[in-house]
């Protein structure tokens, strides 16, 4: 019986937490990172990237929030605050690379104050390689396209929604 590669997380579902919530852009929270667990990983799998991605942000591409690469394939979970560079609740070996806040850390949801919901899109890929050999400083264009086109095994994903009110 074939089995389905699946992303959970006990953070995730109904409403975002003001501690998940970004720190910038008028926005106070925490930027705390959401937990995730995945299981029923493909046979040769041998990393994990992971990303999330806000489709609707008001700029061409989105808006990306986190990148996180060279996860150990016995790796099957992160922490929530796993994002936060401070923490250090990485895998050994695994590292955030810049997103379009400029740093390499995870930002929580920020959407314009009073617009309307977006998607946060949070995937984790089952890769063929145990590392993708980008950096933290890699683009993340080229960086998903390596990941996706060169070495994807499968993807599993989680969509949360956030409706900003103003003055959130």
């Amino acid at each position: 019986m074939k089995t389905t590669f699946t992303l959970r997380s006990d953070d995730l579902g109904g409403n975002f937490t003001h501690e998940q919530l970004a720190n910038i852009f008028g926005y106070d929270g925490g930027n705390v990172s959401p937990h995730l667990a995945w299981e029923n990983v493909p046979e040769g799998t041998k990393s994990f990237a992971i990303f999330c991605h806000d489709p609707d942000a008001p700029t061409p591409s989105g808006f990306w929030h986190w990148a996180v690469f060279d996860i150990p394939a016995e790796v099957t979970e992160l922490p929530s605050d796993a994002g936060n560079p401070e923490k250090g609740l990485l895998p050994e070996k695994a590292f955030m690379a810049e997103v379009d806040t400029g740093m390499a850390a995870y930002c929580g949801p920020c959407p314009p104050l009073g617009d309307f919901t977006h998607s946060y899109i949070y995937t984790v890929y089952a890769l063929d390689c145990e590392s993708l050999g980008v950096t933290a400083q890699t683009p993340l264009a080229q960086s998903t396209f390596i990941a996706v086109t060169q070495h994807e095994l499968a993807r599993a994903s989680i969509i949360s929604y956030y409706k900003p009110e103003k003055g959130a």
